[in-house]
């Protein structure tokens, strides 16, 4: 509060605030006076405040878990988000700047996605919103062993598959089938070392894999 004098105080998740600091921060609001912690001098700070939550207030004023005047004091200007599966538009765009970002973070090449791995994303329901797709998106480049994103790359909540692509037994190459059950492991593993120590082979060969694997990635039209 101190810090944001004159300008904008932003507190987050507002609707996990316990009732004790509920009237503290009414208080606040109404009076632009506040005490530290551990202080009896008053201070006075004149602040914009905005408030974000996604819980719905009015349900919790009701049940009693959220001071009713302290709503009317904060909303007084709303602006409501939606939440990803109500705005699908938005959902295959913000991949793809999730994916350019972490590839300039991580020093990787910039990775894109397969239109199958579009159209899974565009369909799952994203219960976690932004924070989720970005965690998706993250994790997919860090241990997907290629440039192009598949389904696979994907926690299967998310891609809705425990398999897609080459099997034993079908019409495919060595190559194929070894490509398809590197991808499917590693999307499967928290780590590259636990992918390697459950493919069997050293963190070096993963690693050599799925270079090579992006090379054939970047030398495809």
């Amino acid at each position: 509060v101190e810090v944001a004098e004159g300008g904008t105080l932003f507190l987050d998740e507002i609707g996990d605030l316990p009732p004790s600091l509920q009237a503290k921060l009414l208080r606040f609001i109404q009076e632009k006076r506040f005490e530290r912690v551990g202080e009896t001098r008053t201070r006075k700070a004149d602040v914009r405040v905005v408030a974000a939550t996604n819980r719905d207030l009015e349900t919790d004023v009701r049940e009693g878990r959220f001071r009713e005047d302290l709503l009317f004091r904060l909303n007084v200007i709303e602006v409501r988000v939606p939440s990803l599966r109500e705005r699908r538009e938005d959902i295959v765009p913000m991949a793809r700047r999730f994916l350019a970002f972490f590839a300039r973070s991580l020093g990787r090449p910039v990775a894109t996605l397969s239109p199958a791995a579009e159209k899974v994303l565009a369909n799952y329901g994203w219960p976690g919103n932004v924070r989720e797709l970005r965690n998706a998106i993250e994790r997919a480049v860090i241990l997907w062993p290629s440039t192009l994103i598949e389904p696979l790359a994907f926690p299967e909540r998310i891609s809705g598959a425990k398999d897609r692509g080459p099997y034993i037994g079908g019409r495919f190459t060595l190559d194929e089938i070894e490509r398809a059950q590197i991808s499917s492991i590693v999307a499967q593993s928290k780590t590259m070392e636990e992918a390697a120590e459950t493919l069997g082979i050293d963190d070096s060969t993963l690693w050599r894999k799925r270079k090579k694997y992006e090379e054939e990635d970047r030398s495809r039209p």
